[in-house]
């Protein structure tokens, strides 16, 4: 079974102190493979080979937990197939997920994989995330570039909302760009994580942005 090869790819990767390893190791793999099955019509990825989709999609999303710790809501914005969502909720499950995902068929998609993993910790909304206000944390890959970032989540930045984006390793220019929208809305925009992913397979670069105190 395609999955099992998924898991094998999964187990080779995933840091030993992940937590709720296994897991993350099996729902994962299962997920992986439930985009296989509907990829040719969906075209949800390019990246369908068992290491490549454990690197990019699964490690990828979950290598940063650790900036997730002690969120109570976290947002997920655009999350396309499900990421980084649904690996960051099998490491959290005491965390409540929203998923976003305006383009419908997508929002379907990811709502038959909550369902065909059981995640009660997931909800899945079909709303564009900018309006969607209620979240403590909210996370993005590859969604827009750092300046129109601060643009949509400006509403929930002024609430109190933290915003963590996974970005490529070329951001220092976006975050340039970005300066003087930041300063009109005073928010602080930092790079808190960096990372390369195994096999040369491409560096991720962790932004935050917060609010500035008064």
């Amino acid at each position: 079974m395609k999955w099992m090869r998924f898991e094998e790819a999964l187990a080779a990767v995933l840091p030993s102190d992940l937590p709720h390893r296994d897991a993350v190791l099996s729902q994962a793999a299962r997920h992986l493979d439930l985009i296989v099955q509907v990829n040719e019509h969906l075209n949800l990825t390019r990246i369908t080979t068992p290491t490549e989709a454990a690197i990019k999609h699964v490690l990828d999303s979950v290598l940063p937990w650790r900036l997730f710790v002690g969120a109570k809501q976290i947002l997920d914005a655009g999350t396309g197939a499900g990421f980084p969502g649904i690996p960051l909720a099998l490491v959290f499950p005491e965390i409540q997920f929203t998923l976003s995902e305006s383009i419908q068929k997508k929002a379907r998609f990811v709502q038959s994989v909550v369902e065909a993993l059981n995640l009660p910790n997931v909800t899945i909304s079909s709303q564009r995330a900018e309006e969607i206000q209620t979240a403590g944390v909210i996370t993005a890959r590859a969604v827009a570039p750092v300046t129109r970032a601060i643009v949509l989540f400006a509403p929930a930045l002024k609430k109190g909302a933290r915003v963590l984006l996974y970005k490529g390793p070329d951001v220092a220019t976006e975050i340039t760009e970005a300066s003087a929208e930041a300063r009109k809305r005073q928010i602080t925009v930092r790079i808190v994580e960096n990372y390369d992913l195994p096999n040369s397979l491409g560096t991720r670069t962790i932004v935050e942005l917060n609010r500035q105190k008064t």
